[in-house]
């Protein structure tokens, strides 16, 4: 074949590059102002966790702590930046929509537990797979999901059927641990969770939480009071230190 006639090979197409996954948790330029309040509660440009992350929160009373979680459960929409879980924006949901993303994809260990008293300690723990089908999948129907997290969090199999009002404050606080984790979500968030528990209860209630996150690949954003337990985390954050508002002025 002539030189004239030759026809040249077309280029190979590069291969398309594939699309980085979402943050798990995400909060960007974040500004938020209580009511009434004269100054920001939050001030702060950027918290990201990536999948598997396990983070330790921490900072004095009143720095805005539980005022951050709420932003970033989505339970509150701040006045301007975003929070996006699993790339999704809360800000661009509905009410309805929020509350179905979050019962999905996240699981959250209260302060205060938020059980429900008049159940039995079962049915709380698998009450997030009656709002969310994707974390009952997850858990196996009729696996024993519930049974398995009690256990691993030393509740005697006794106390499984009784109300869980009538349990004790550290029994509750491993009642809404295993309610948080059951389903594997992929972020969990943690509000003081180990402020009730005495030294070998905390220690196995942190093997469970973190064992837990790292078989599910969850990530974990956990505050506490408690130094002792940072070691265990992959990352330590002093909000304060992050969030310019806490820097202003002491915060109610």
């Amino acid at each position: 074949m002539s030189a004239a006639t030759h026809l040249a090979t077309p280029a190979a197409t590069p291969a398309a590059t594939p699309a980085a996954a979402p943050d798990a948790l995400l909060l960007r330029g974040l500004r938020y102002r209580w009511p009434g309040a004269p100054s920001n509660t939050i001030d702060l440009d950027e918290l990201a966790l990536q999948p598997g992350d396990t983070v330790f929160l921490r900072g004095p009373s009143g720095c805005g702590k539980s005022t951050l979680l709420s932003l970033a459960a989505g339970v509150l929409l701040a006045q301007a930046g975003e929070v996006r879980l699993l790339g999704q924006s809360w800000a661009a949901l509905g009410a309805s929509a929020r509350d179905r993303h979050r019962a999905d994809h996240l699981g959250y260990i209260f302060q205060q537990f938020n059980l429900l008293p008049y159940l039995s300690v079962l049915d709380n723990v698998r009450l997030p797979l009656q709002f969310s089908r994707r974390r009952a999948q997850r858990a196996g129907a009729g696996a024993g999901a519930a049974e398995r997290l009690l256990e691993r969090s030393g509740l005697p199999g006794s106390l499984w059927r009784q109300p869980a009002g009538q349990l004790s404050v550290g029994q509750q606080q491993r009642v809404a641990a295993a309610r948080a984790l059951i389903g594997a979500p992929e972020v969990v968030i943690a509000d003081e969770p180990t402020s009730a528990l005495d030294e070998p209860l905390r220690e196995a209630f942190m093997a469970l939480l973190l064992q837990s996150c790292a078989e599910a690949g969850s990530a974990l954003l956990f505050v506490s009071h408690d130094a002792r337990l940072a070691g265990r985390f992959g990352r330590v954050i002093d909000l304060p230190v992050i969030n310019r508002a806490a820097m202003v002025a002491p915060l109610a």
